[in-house]
């Protein structure tokens, strides 16, 4: 059985198809091959690929030891990943290529997980935070070929979940911080807090509440449209506390 053509398939551009060394198989990709079958391609056991133009099965390389014809134009000998160039870069302490180019990043061990250089020193690090699943597919993200999305808190999603995410809100499904710099926004609803006033039942309840992303707690006078942190002034606060009336 084979999947792929000359040009490779969906997910990769390559002249050639892996011999699976679990079925002996050929596919153009492991995600070809995990797709079809009930198991997974190890790439990292790879040891033969066919050429896709004249057919010869032989050791995995670069180019086919028959026709010479360049099976991609980046090849990593270790993960077995031949495709066209994309600046790719094989990381060894991620244990897989990376796309670059990789000057552009660097690896952090605590994360275990190249980031780009602009968070280098700026982001909050989670041990082995690229080992759990997105929060949002519930799918891999360390070995996965769409891109990785820092949060403010150290959680990751793929990037493309991260814009889907935005679409809907603006809190971090883990640890409910936000997503995002929100101070715009959060000035606007001082604004409209300010303008709308509450009815009159309302105007002496306070109310204790948790803010989300400093995780300090305040008393503050209750408001349907939001109530404010009085440590760092996010409207992303939660009600921890039973309302109360304040004698006028």
């Amino acid at each position: 059985m084979a999947a792929g053509g000359e040009e490779g398939c969906e997910h990769y551009r390559r002249g050639c198809l892996l011999r699976a060394p679990c079925c002996g198989k050929l596919y153009a990709c492991r995600l070809c091959h995990d797709g079809a079958e009930g198991h997974r391609l190890d790439r990292f056991r790879v040891a033969e690929v066919q050429c896709a133009r004249c057919r010869r099965l032989q050791k995995a390389q670069q180019s086919c030891e028959s026709c010479h014809s360049l099976f991609g134009e980046y090849y990593c000998g270790i993960c077995h990943l031949f495709d066209r160039d994309k600046k790719q870069y094989h990381c060894a302490e991620c244990g897989i290529c990376r796309i670059g180019p990789k000057e552009d990043f660097f690896h952090c061990s605590k994360c275990n997980l190249c980031l780009s250089l602009s968070l280098r020193g700026k982001h909050k690090c989670i041990e082995n935070v690229s080992r759990q699943d997105c929060p949002i597919c519930l799918e891999d993200i360390h070995t996965s070929r769409v891109g990785a999305h820092v949060l403010p808190c150290g959680h990751l999603l793929h990037r493309t979940c991260y814009e889907d995410m935005l679409k809907e809100g603006y809190r971090c499904p883990l640890c409910m911080h936000s997503a995002l710099d929100m101070t715009r926004y959060w000035r606007q609803l001082d604004d409209e807090v300010a303008q709308t006033p509450m009815p009159t039942e309302y105007q002496n309840m306070m109310v204790e509440i948790l803010c989300n992303d400093c995780s300090a707690r305040s008393t503050v006078q209750f408001h349907l449209l939001g109530m404010k942190c009085t440590n760092c002034e996010s409207y992303n606060t939660a009600q921890d506390g039973k309302c109360r009336l304040t004698l006028e």
